[in-house]
């Protein structure tokens, strides 16, 4: 199963397997497509194509054995939980480009396994990958019979499928990374349920006019819920102040108070979540800073979800 993984860094991290699974479980796959039930017809001018949740239609044995692959591939510690599409083009659709960047909660990998005989380049639906939204396709993969294509999801891994002539059949297998799951966005939401910034002290204000005079409003907008994240967790005005300095870039957390440091960057980290999405490379690094540290009791549920063991 997926052997012999063909990687490539550019222009983003992924793979591709020439002959993805066995006979008879590609042929389980295809059955997918004759199942009585209702799909979700996306039909805009950007996106269209005919989509259906088949996860439970999947024996959990597969879902397993295809995690564990995933798991090897990427080196992602990636959760028990998968989610399986059936996705369908017919004659006319496209897909247009865009990076599916994770957001907060969302799947970080994914897997596309195609499912379609005899295919011929006149049939269109390739997939191709881009370096930015308004360059030429730097990568393609045809979408042949048991090819797989999988790839870790970022807010620059743009890609796109070309127009079909001939019905396209694709299953797509879709993971979830650790320090980014459902569980971590419900906390993160309830963390910031009713945001509001007059709830910060007054004497955060003039910092935060002077930024808001020559910095990018989402700069100082994350800043300022970072600021709230410490708020909430009962912190005192000067570490909010340290963390709003930090979020905004005007200043590096270098407090020799382990517990304020790791407040400020576990606090960046969760307003970055919140008003952007998942970045790995980031992630990993909030990891690196703050291993060894011991969690914090006010920081422990939020700690453990976003850096769990």
């Amino acid at each position: 199963m997926l052997s012999q993984p063909n990687h490539h860094d550019s222009p983003f991290p992924f793979f591709y397997v020439n002959s993805a699974f066995s006979e008879e479980q590609c042929t389980a796959l295809e059955c997918l497509f004759l199942l009585d039930g209702e799909w979700q017809h996306r039909d805009g001018a950007f996106y269209r194509c005919s989509l259906r949740d088949v996860t439970e239609n999947i024996p959990a044995a597969f879902q397993t054995e295809v995690l564990g692959r995933m798991r090897e591939i990427t080196g992602l510690p990636l959760v028990n939980r998968v989610l399986v599409t059936a996705q369908r083009m017919l004659p006319g659709q496209v897909i247009g480009i865009h990076s599916d960047r994770p957001l907060l909660g969302y799947e970080l990998v994914r897997l596309v396994v195609q499912l379609n005989k005899e295919w011929q380049a006149e049939h269109g639906g390739v997939l191709e990958l881009f370096s930015s939204p308004k360059s030429e396709a730097v990568f393609s993969v045809n979408p042949e019979y048991n090819k797989a294509f999988g790839f870790i999801l970022h807010v620059d891994s743009y890609h796109g499928v070309t127009e079909v002539t001939q019905p396209r059949q694709t299953v797509v297998f879709n993971f979830w990374h650790a320090a980014n799951t459902p569980e971590l966005a419900a906390h993160v939401q309830a963390l910031f349920t009713n945001v509001k910034f007059a709830e910060l002290p007054t004497a955060l204000d003039p910092v935060a006019s002077t930024a808001e005079l020559s910095l990018p409003e989402d700069t100082t907008l994350r800043a300022g819920t970072a600021a709230v994240a410490l708020h909430r967790w009962g912190y005192d005005e000067a570490t909010i102040e340290a963390g709003y300095l930090h979020s905004v870039g005007l200043s590096i957390c270098d407090s020799n108070d382990a517990e304020t440091y790791a407040a400020v960057l576990l606090a960046d980290w969760v307003a970055y979540l919140y008003r952007d999405s998942f970045d790995l490379a980031r992630w990993k690094i909030l990891r690196r800073e703050l291993e060894g540290l011991e969690i914090f009791t006010r920081l422990k549920t939020t700690w453990q979800l976003c850096l769990p063991e």
